[in-house]
C-alpha cells in the first residue's frame, strides 16, 4: 500500500502551472514479469488505486488503466507524528516518523532492514492487464533522490479491498520518501504469456 501527495501533476511536457495536486494511494502487488522477448522486469502489479479529488479519478482512469476510484482523506501531521484516515475506505494509520533506527513491524517475514530494503524501491516498472488486448501493458517510472527512511507505524486499521482480503496480511516495512522528482516513459504492451507472472 502506497501513499503519495503529488504536486503538480500533469502529462509529460504541459508546464507546471497546468499541473494538479492529488493525494493518491494504490495497492500493488511485488511481481517479477517475464517478458515475450526475453528479459525479466522487477515492479508493481496495480490492483487499485484510490484518490482525494475525482478530477483525478476522471483522468486517471481516462490515461492508466489503474482502477481509480475517489475516496475521502484526512491528514494531519503534529511534529513526528503523522495520522492519516479515511471513513470511507475505512482506514487509520499512525505512524512515527522521528529520525530514528527503528525496528522492522513485528512478524515482519525481513530479517533487518538492508534485506527490506530491495523492497523500498525504487521500482522501475509497473504492469495491468489489458485483458481486451490479451497483453500486459509495462510503465517505466523515472526518479531521483529516492531514498527510503524507516519510520514506525504505530497504528493500522485497515479494511483492505476485496482483492486482497486475507487473514494473512501482515505488516513487514515501512518507509518515507520525500520531494522525489517523478515521470513516466510511454507505456508499452507486451503480448501476455500464460503463468510468466510471478
Amino acid at each position: 500500500m502506497a501513499m503519495v501527495q503529488t504536486k503538480h501533476l500533469r502529462p509529460k511536457g504541459f508546464p507546471a502551472w497546468m499541473g494538479n495536486d492529488f493525494f493518491l494511494i494504490g495497492y500493488r502487488l511485488f511481481v517479477k514479469y517475464h517478458t515475450s522477448y526475453g528479459k525479466r522486469l522487477r515492479g508493481l502489479y496495480i490492483l487499485q488505486s484510490q484518490t482525494d479529488k475525482q478530477k483525478m479519478e476522471w483522468l486517471g482512469n481516462i490515461f492508466t488503466k489503474y482502477k481509480y476510484t475517489t475516496t475521502d482523506i484526512r491528514q494531519e501531521v503534529d511534529g513526528n507524528h503523522f495520522h492519516i484516515e479515511s471513513l470511507q475506505s475505512d482506514f487509520s494509520i499512525d505512524v512515527n516518523l522521528a529520525h530514528e533506527q527503528f525496528p522492522l513491524a513485528q512478524g515482519s517475514p525481513f530479517g533487518n532492514w538492508k534485506e527490506a530494503r530491495r523492497f523500498a524501491g525504487p521500482l522501475p516498472f509497473t504492469f495491468s492487464y489489458i485483458p481486451e488486448k490479451k497483453s500486459v501493458l509495462i510503465v517505466e517510472g523515472v526518479r531521483e533522490d529516492w531514498e527510503p527512511r524507516p519510520v514506525a507505524v504505530t497504528n493500522m486499521q485497515i479494511t483492505f479491498p476485496e482483492m486482497l482480503q486475507n487473514n494473512g496480511l501482515q505488516l513487514a516495512n515501512a518507509f518515507v520518501v520525500e520531494n522525489i522528482p517523478y515521470s513516466w516513459k510511454k507505456g508499452k504492451l507486451d503480448p501476455w504469456i500464460s503463468k510468466e507472472i510471478s
